[in-house]
């Protein structure tokens, strides 16, 4: 599955390229954005349930921090259908465990800060390309007249860098500092 996060132009840009303003450019995908905001949920109870039950064993643990695909739908408000497939598919992808049975549910499969936001939006959405010349499938239409390929390539990777960077515990916040908002599912604002 290809990915496209700027447009679907070819290489030259177009009247209609210049006029989108930067805001409207880089948008996550709701089905990415849902699998962070489940991550991030998932590493909050972890850290809370770790806080109150420092003393248990390790395997124990790991299954008590299984939170169900309902409870995270709910606190926030995420249609519960749509989150259960996004979970299995980050569960297929190895970055969370899915727990059988009557307290099952899903827990990250390494610690939180060993997962990035890359990792996650590339299980969900396929590979990240900003332009269609930018694609596992070769050159584009225009690749003799092109001059902006090579930058856009760094600007690519810059873009996938900087999101391989981010973890998912940089999206959480610590439980003492906002206790209701780990219970809430509360959101947390990673740029300055």
């Amino acid at each position: 599955m290809r990915r496209t996060l700027v447009s679907s132009r070819k290489c030259a840009p177009s009247a209609e390229f210049r006029d989108i303003s930067f805001n409207t450019m880089l948008r996550l995908t709701k089905k990415a954005d849902y699998g962070l905001m489940a991550l991030k949920y998932l590493a909050e109870q972890a850290e809370l349930r770790h806080a109150a039950h420092s003393n248990k064993d390790a395997a124990q643990n790991d299954k008590n921090n299984a939170q169900s695909a309902k409870d995270i739908a709910e606190a926030y408000h995420i249609p519960p259908q749509l989150l259960a497939k996004i979970l299995q598919t980050l569960a297929k992808a190895g970055l969370l465990v899915s727990h059988a049975g009557t307290n099952g549910g899903y827990s990250l499969a390494r610690a939180a800060k060993d997962i990035s936001a890359f990792q996650v939006i590339r299980a969900i959405d396929g590979p990240l390309f900003i332009t269609s010349c930018i694609t596992i499938h070769g050159t584009c239409d225009l690749a003799g007249h092109c001059t902006i390929k090579e930058p856009l390539r760094k600007v690519n990777d810059s873009i996938k860098d900087l999101l391989s960077d981010i973890s998912i515990a940089d999206l959480t916040e610590p439980a003492e500092a906002h206790p209701e908002a780990a219970l809430a599912g509360g959101l947390v604002n990673i740029g300055s």
